[in-house]
């Protein structure tokens, strides 16, 4: 199934955000509900990742806020779920393994800073909202994004945890990476997107909180499936 990031909205589509720091294990949830709903999908930080990304190839400073708010405004995006895996295409390139190293995750988080760029990127991000509903993963999906969510996940997990989970991702995929530095990177990260005046990361007031330090992947889909059922948005299982 293709998704381009032009689609268009349909706003009665429900939604469930999953919003919190990196390594909370966000993605991994967020793909794995969609596909056992057969929802859409959306990594809102990828579209951060793929501006960064296209921002750095253009060798554009990244606290230039118009420049790279007008790289976003122009994206060439698609997302193509296939099967467990979410292949992601930047001006018809190939680019999923990219824009998951640090560099360009370090620099999505200070271009994620600049108000024009999050304003470019809005619209786009609510194009996604489709029938039969849409798992929403991010930072400010709940608090800014889809205020009007049905149901809103702010997934937390220690610091040391989410090195450790980012360490082993790394390593099974043959990168290396120090784990004091991976450790050292969140914590800023964290420090960065939590101070920032512009959609600061911070649940959503009406955002049931979930730390997941030392829960298993399967522990947490099940939950969140379950409240999900509870409101009526799916079938009980």
């Amino acid at each position: 199934m293709s998704v381009d990031s032009h689609a268009s909205a349909t706003n009665a589509a429900p939604v469930l955000t999953i919003d919190g720091p990196g390594g909370a294990g966000k993605g991994t949830i967020s793909r794995l509900i969609a596909e056992r709903l057969g929802w859409h999908l959306l990594d809102s930080g990828c579209l951060y990742r793929l501006t960064a990304l296209a921002a750095l190839r253009r060798d554009l400073a990244l606290d230039d806020e118009p420049a790279i708010a007008a790289v976003a405004a122009s994206l060439d995006v698609v997302f193509r779920i296939e099967g467990a895996e979410t292949a992601v295409e930047l001006e018809g390139e190939i680019v999923t393994r990219e824009i998951r190293t640090e560099q360009v995750g370090d620099s999505a988080s200070r271009v994620a800073a600049l108000p024009a760029v999050r304003q470019a990127l809005l619209q786009r991000q609510r194009d996604f909202r489709q029938a039969p509903g849409l798992v929403a993963d991010g930072r400010d999906m709940g608090t800014v994004v889809f205020t009007d969510a049905p149901l809103k996940i702010f997934l937390t997990a220690s610091a040391e945890e989410r090195a450790k989970r980012r360490h082993l991702q790394l390593r099974e995929v043959g990168v290396g990476a120090s784990l004091s530095s991976l450790l050292n990177e969140i914590q800023a990260r964290d420090a960065r997107d939590t101070q920032r005046s512009v959609a600061p990361l911070v649940p959503a007031d009406d955002a049931i909180e979930l730390d997941t330090t030392r829960l298993s992947i399967p522990e947490v889909v099940d939950r969140l499936t379950e409240w999900l059922a509870q409101k009526g948005l799916v079938a009980s299982r």
